[in-house]
């Protein structure tokens, strides 16, 4: 049941609720050609920046067929609900979006991992009632906080901040 791609076209499938990942399983273990956008998504948990790929199009798969190709396996695979389409027949994509969507979304992303900060490098406080405040970096607490020293009406001060709130100074332009 192996798809050529000689006079092949793509077509968009819907895929069960929480089952994208399942269906594609599935499609290739029969030899499907299928294609699922990811993006990198950088979100907060517990305070930490954690990065994850996710679906550009939750619940949905391309996938390229030909007329020649067995399209009756596809019902019955397990994680996929139905083959979209649009009163004439399934609803082709044209290559040149997926080709597209490859690029943007297959390329080699450089995970951002910030840099470790260096005992006196000036740091600015950039949420909470002290934002805006630079100060001069002492150590790291732990995983989620730093001790940074700041000049604060006429004495220093060593402040706890979260990790999350604070940042190298921008550059003037």
């Amino acid at each position: 049941m192996l798809t050529s791609t000689r006079g092949a076209s793509w077509y968009l499938l819907q895929c069960k609720p929480r089952q994208d990942e399942r269906a594609q399983i599935n499609l290739l273990r029969q030899n499907y050609i299928i294609f699922c956008p990811q993006i990198i998504s950088e979100r907060l948990i517990h305070g930490k920046p954690h990065q994850s790929l996710e679906s550009l199009f939750p619940g949905y798969l391309f996938i390229q067929l030909s007329r020649d190709d067995k399209w009756a396996p596809l019902r019955s695979t397990r994680g996929v609900s139905r083959i979209v389409d649009f009163n004439q027949g399934p609803a082709t994509v044209p290559d040149d979006v997926i080709e597209h969507l490859r690029t943007r979304c297959f390329k080699p992303l450089e995970l951002h991992t910030p840099q470790p900060f260096k005992p006196g490098e000036t740091l600015q406080i950039t949420r909470g009632p002290l934002s805006t405040l630079e100060g001069v970096f002492l150590s790291t607490l732990g995983d989620e906080r730093v001790m940074i020293l700041l000049h604060f009406l006429n004495r220093e001060h060593q402040v706890r901040v979260p990790l999350t709130d604070i940042e190298r100074p921008r550059p003037h332009l």
